[in-house]
């Protein structure tokens, strides 16, 4: 499969980092995805894209980090697939 290139990181005004990705999943974790969004959109009362759910996923199962730690000294990479897997399951049919 060939995918563009794009700018893969951009800094935010608010100290944040956005990062962009390319990721191919199943269409059972994009519908835990879907789940997680509803869920989501429902506690804030307004709609969530699929974007939001995941970055509000990340940050509700990781600690914040309070600074960045040398390249040495990085935990080896996670997966995409691993993050989407640690989302809760559907229960009923799918």
């Amino acid at each position: 499969m060939n995918v563009p290139q794009v700018s893969a990181m951009h800094a935010l005004p608010d100290g944040e980092a956005e990062l962009s990705l390319v990721v191919r999943l199943p269409w059972e974790d994009v519908a835990r995805l879907g789940q997680e969004a509803g869920r989501l959109a429902s506690q804030m009362q307004r709609p969530v894209t699929l974007d939001e759910a995941v970055s509000h996923r990340l940050r509700s199962t990781r600690p914040a980090a309070s600074h960045a730690k040398p390249a040495g000294e990085q935990p080896a990479a996670v997966t995409s697939s691993a993050a989407v897997t640690s989302l809760p399951r559907i229960s009923g049919t799918a």
